[in-house]
């Protein structure tokens, strides 16, 4: 890995002594195992800890297959998904390797006693397999985390109705929280020059499936002048939201749960913020009782901070908490939005809202091929920036998704993997000082 270190840091490295590198047989990897799956049986979710289950193990490179590539992953970071897989909830993702290993030969591979986790990373190709033309060793790349086989004609629309689609690092192995990655190369996307690796990797996951659900037509499709609603507004997700919101021309209405956030969300340049816990919502009387009175409430302070309007859209992914209150706070003929239920997969809501209102509840799963792309795009043009707000080593992931699973963290946090410090990868320093306030907004709160 030394070779392969020294070779991505020398200034003069061409793609051909990229590709005369030898490829080491191991590499190191942050891990779960499948003989620890029920490790926190009993457990409350909150009791469940990720440093407990979480290893970094010394695991043989993956044979290279056609249409794949081998990257050199020098940053990745921690998305829910890497939480959930360390916690075994909503179940052990061991299930997900076991149904994909008998997809074909080839996908035998990810069936393993342990699975490689992580949905993100920036790094430079190293070998790429038979019919991959696009791109070629020494390519300074960030990756997507779609996976899919696009052997059905269900996926040739929209990639993510493929029925073979898979989240990599999470529904698939050899995934970026770890010194080398396997991907296919469709999941490749430049690597955006004027940012650190850790950095250009920290966007990934979040950022499309924020594009997705947010301003895509396949999600909300938001338009100038939309009043949005986004719940956990400084966090990892919703911080892609409210720089999508203020870049389309709309007025996001940010729901935090601290000053410190709401003075995040401040500097993203949004005006009408909620602070939740400070204005006392509790939308929940007890665990199987809502408070429609808690609804009316927040639908109040809503119309307060937009002058007298309802929200066109809301950006839902806390699910059970604030479901309620979603659907009952969105204008007649508005779209609540929902890619995830951190805090609990069984919504409840009072149906008259919905269907006397018109309103529509729209799934949104992370992001097809081309969405990946825009929104990887945006971010190299400087239009929307990265929101990391802190880095750790490959050691240190544990307590890194421990500080994700607590909410102790704002914006996303970084892993560095091959890259011995932060700050290094920069190609373009010219655009990176326009862009320096907005790049370190997470950092210096």
């Amino acid at each position: 890995m030394n070779e392969i270190l020294d070779a991505i840091l020398a200034p003069d490295t061409t793609s051909a002594d990229f590709a005369g590198l030898t490829i080491p047989e191991s590499y190191r990897a942050v891990t779960v195992h499948k003989d620890e799956a029920d490790m926190f049986s009993g457990l409350e979710t909150k009791e469940k800890d990720p440093r407990k289950s979480l290893h970094v193990d010394e695991v043989p490179v993956p044979e290279l297959g056609p249409g794949e590539a081998l990257v050199a992953v020098m940053a990745s970071s921690v998305n829910y998904n890497s939480v959930w897989t360390s916690i075994f909830e909503p179940m052990s993702t061991f299930g997900f390797l076991e149904r994909y290993g008998k997809l074909s030969p080839l996908t035998k591979r990810h069936d393993l006693p342990y699975h490689v986790i992580g949905s993100d990373l920036a790094g430079v190709v190293l070998r790429t397999g038979p019919g991959v033309n696009a791109w070629g060793p020494g390519d300074e790349v960030v990756a997507h985390c779609l996976s899919v086989e696009l052997e059905s004609s269900d996926g040739h629309n929209d990639t993510m109705l493929d029925p073979e689609q898979r989240i990599w690092g999470f529904e698939t192995n050899f995934g970026g929280l770890a010194e080398i990655a396997l991907v296919k190369s469709n999941q490749l996307m430049p690597k955006p020059k004027h940012l650190s690796w850790e950095e250009a990797a920290s966007p990934g996951l979040v950022n499309s499936t924020a594009y997705r659900q947010l301003v895509s037509q396949n999600g909300a499709g938001m338009k100038q002048g939309d009043n949005v609603l986004i719940w956990g507004a400084s966090g990892g997700l919703g911080s892609y939201a409210t720089q999508f919101a203020l870049a389309g021309g709309a007025n996001p209405i940010c729901v935090v749960s601290s000053d410190q956030k709401a003075e995040i969300c401040r500097k993203m340049g949004a005006e009408a913020i909620i602070d939740r816990n400070a204005e006392g919502y509790k939308f929940w009387k007890d665990e199987h009782t809502q408070d429609p009175k808690e609804w009316k409430r927040f639908g109040k302070r809503i119309r307060e901070l937009t002058g007298g309007e309802d929200v066109d859209i809301v950006f839902e992914h806390p699910g059970r908490e604030t479901f309620g209150a979603s659907v009952y706070v969105t204008r007649k003929g508005g779209t609540i939005v929902t890619c995830a239920s951190t805090s609990g997969y069984n919504h409840e809501y009072d149906n008259r809202y919905l269907w006397m209102s018109l309103k529509r509840i729209v799934g949104s799963h992370f992001a097809n091929y081309r969405e990946a792309w825009e929104a990887n795009r945006l971010i190299a043009k400087g239009k929307i920036h990265p929101t990391l707000s802190k880095t750790y080593t490959l050691e240190e992931t544990g307590q890194a998704a421990y500080d994700v699973h607590r909410n102790l963290h704002q914006g996303k946090v970084g892993v560095l993997a091959l890259a011995p410090e932060e700050g290094m990868g920069v190609r373009d320093e010219e655009m990176r000082a326009k862009h320096l306030d907005a790049i370190n907004r997470f950092r210096n709160v």
